[in-house]
């Protein structure tokens, strides 16, 4: 990385050139730098809205482009350690969806763990292509899945030789990882592309004694979400390319559904966190690392909660952690997580990433401060002295691996019908079905309702989880194949 280089964001150099001109506005958007719409300028501040502005010849195209954006992007890919980089607008989805639909055609194969996130089964609907499960193990004391083992990737892979590619999630929403690198070197072997969901692991190119990132393991497409841990705006990601990639069907393939009308406070916001990163990155990671571990440690200090962290890494189902996250059972004191979650926030202004049946997650990240850290130990503590009870009733929430019968696409489109939800052990699922966050569905289409997952479900409806992707609403009742 040429650190003189990183010095230069082009394209927020280019909105303050523009803005200092003072263009008189006869195209898009119709607020017209905010005076069409002063609540607008009063809530996001004049310079806000006069810098959200339509592609232009000063300002570049992000679906093609030749100057200030491409120099962005040539910038990103130095920074990441990639051959190439998209900037991308229509958030981390539209990264991993990009990923899929480059690789991969109706009928095609695609090897991937089962708790990837909903936006990787939206993609084989969309193309057709057909998913094989790697088993991946459950750690049974919290609930969560883990990493994909080496020779359980083998035995998929020698199985599929014809696959087209390998998915894998690095991190998982958790902070596991696999051995990407020895993964990356297998698929490779098989003429398989490798294909990284980083959406929780912008920070793995910059910190220093974190896990490997897709890029530097080899990978072929990584899709981070640099609005995460990267400190960009909401909804800005960058796609990365390796070398054996061709860069130009890639954004083809980008321009199918990413919008053509760029934000320019999303796009200008990517380049900034990426200048910061590639300058600062280094010293705001060990900074992040060091604040997580310190939670961690107080948190397993107060007892009855599990912080866990490299404590679970054995070399294989869990290769390597992510320290920086700040991941919690919290089982152990009588609550589930979304319970946790929902009591931080409504009594004690704490709004931390998700809850789910067993754990808590608390993001960690550059803009952190160390008494915020304090103020979050203080309240778990608080909620441990106060809200304490028998946990023997508690379901573990075990990651369910469903069986397959058709593809996601089939089953979307099959002809269906809706059943309430207590009617359809047996049946196979024409939707998807999810807690959000993090995302990961519990059934998606073309799996087999059993009873099991149906308890699940109505569990974590009992226990104030998001429950989401169903055509109704209220997840009374789900889409089913006729």
């Amino acid at each position: 990385m040429n650190l003189n280089d990183q010095k230069s964001a082009p394209i927020y150099e280019a909105l303050e050139k523009f803005r200092r001109r003072r263009v008189v506005p006869f195209d898009v958007p119709g607020h017209k730098r905010g005076r069409g719409n002063p609540e607008l300028a009063e809530l996001l501040g004049e310079k806000c809205v006069s810098l959200d502005v339509n592609s232009m010849k000063p300002l570049d195209n992000l679906g093609h482009p030749v100057s200030v954006i491409r120099r962005a992007e040539e910038l990103t890919a130095d920074a990441f350690g990639a051959a190439h980089a998209f900037l991308m607008v229509n958030g981390t989805t539209s990264s991993v969806q990009s990923m899929i639909l480059s690789v991969c055609k109706a009928g095609d194969k695609i090897i991937l763990p089962r708790n990837i996130h909903k936006s990787v089964i939206n993609a084989l609907v969309l193309c057709g292509a057909v998913p094989v499960y790697v088993e991946a193990k459950v750690n049974p004391r919290i609930g969560i899945a883990l990493g994909v083992e080496v020779e359980e990737m083998r035995r998929v892979m020698d199985a599929n030789p014809d696959a087209k590619a390998v998915f894998i999630n690095n991190p998982t929403y958790y902070g596991i990882c696999s051995n990407l690198k020895k993964i990356t070197e297998m698929a490779h072997e098989r003429g398989m592309k490798v294909l990284v969901d980083e959406a929780h692991g912008t920070h793995l190119y910059f910190g220093e004694n974190l896990p490997v990132s897709g890029m530097a393991a080899g990978a072929d497409l990584a899709a981070v979400s640099m609005h995460k841990s990267g400190g960009s705006l909401t909804q800005s990601s960058i796609l990365l390319c390796g070398p054996d990639m061709d860069a130009g069907y890639v954004r083809q393939i980008i321009n199918l559904t990413q919008t053509t009308s760029a934000s320019y406070l999303l796009l200008s916001s990517l380049d900034i966190s990426r200048r910061n990163l590639a300058l600062r990155g280094k010293e705001s990671f060990a900074k992040v690392v060091r604040m997580a571990e310190y939670a961690r440690n107080e948190i397993n200090e107060i007892g009855g909660y599990y912080a866990y962290g490299k404590d679970l890494v054995d070399g294989d189902s869990v290769y390597d952690y992510d320290v920086t996250k700040l991941s919690v059972y919290t089982q152990g004191i009588g609550l589930t997580g979304i319970e946790v979650y929902d009591i931080l926030r409504d009594e004690y202004d704490i709004q931390i990433e998700f809850g789910d049946i067993g754990n808590i997650l608390a993001y960690i990240s550059i803009g952190d401060r160390i008494q915020d850290i304090e103020r979050l130990v203080g309240a778990l503590e608080d909620i441990g002295r106060s809200y304490e009870k028998d946990s023997s009733t508690l379901y573990c929430g075990d990651f369910i691996q469903p069986e397959v019968v058709c593809t996601p696409q089939e089953a979307f489109y099959a002809d269906k019908r809706q059943v309430p939800i207590r009617e359809t052990a047996g049946a196979i699922c024409a939707e998807l079905v999810m807690c959000y966050p993090p995302g990961i569905p519990i059934l998606t289409p073309g799996e087999r309702i059993t009873g099991e997952i149906i308890e699940y479900i109505l569990y974590a409806k009992e226990k104030g989880c998001s429950l989401q992707g169903t055509q109704d609403p209220s997840v009374q009742l789900l889409n089913v194949i006729v």
